[in-house]
């Protein structure tokens, strides 16, 4: 249910908040192998500050945010690389900074070949 009290950029549109919310869920359960690797090393505050999975910000879902920080995490696969796809996730980009959030992308490659160059950029990004 909406609550407006709460921070707006919790919420999308209420009547598609529950679907985004099942998609998300979903989502969690079946991580691409860079989404569960980086996951792997975010999760219980590794870097000093909380992450979350699967965050759902004006009618999007996103991999990984801090809120502390106001900084949202991307991992993109192959299909990322499509012209069509890199329009659509520029919209995404500055809608979510229209909000005052940051977005960084990394590949599915950079994470499963370099993810302690992709984790120090991560901090160096939360500070």
């Amino acid at each position: 249910m909406f609550d407006r009290h709460k921070a707006s950029y919790c919420y999308s549109d209420p009547a598609l908040y529950p679907i985004l919310k099942g998609h998300a869920k979903r989502m969690r359960n079946q991580p691409t192998d860079a989404e569960r690797l980086l996951w792997m090393n975010l999760q219980q505050d590794k870097l000093g500050k909380p992450f979350r999975r699967q965050f759902i910000i004006a009618g999007n879902i996103v991999d990984i945010v801090c809120l502390p920080a106001r900084l949202f995490v991307e991992v993109d696969g192959e299909y990322h690389d499509d012209v069509r796809q890199q329009y659509h996730d520029q919209l995404r980009t500055d809608e979510i900074e229209k909000l005052g959030f940051r977005v960084i992308r990394f590949t599915n490659k950079e994470v499963m070949t370099n993810i302690d160059n992709v984790l120090e950029t991560i901090k160096l990004n939360i500070l």
